[in-house]
């Protein structure tokens, strides 16, 4: 899984358990609807600047939003790598 995904899996689980929609989201961080989907779905290279929004908008520190985004990167990797052992 590459960080711009992992990051995006990140944010939809907090702004889920948040009971937040993207648009509430989006207006909290002061950011457009249609910017956190693509975060979400993992299609953008985003700035620093942004990622702190965002971890406001989540009520989160951005430490902890990127500790938690590198753990999902890492729980995936080797989910997809004892898969892969599995079948050879």
């Amino acid at each position: 899984m590459n960080h711009k995904l992992a990051l995006g899996v990140t944010v939809r689980r907090h702004r889920q358990r948040l009971g937040l929609s993207q648009e509430q989201l989006a207006k909290r961080a002061g950011l457009h609807r249609t910017y956190i989907g693509s975060i979400e779905r993992g299609e953008r290279n985003i700035t620093l600047v942004n990622i702190l929004r965002l971890a406001q908008g989540l009520e989160m520190d951005i430490v902890k939003l990127c500790g938690e985004m590198l753990a999902q990167k890492d729980r995936t990797d080797r989910h997809i790598s004892s898969a892969i052992q599995r079948v050879m």
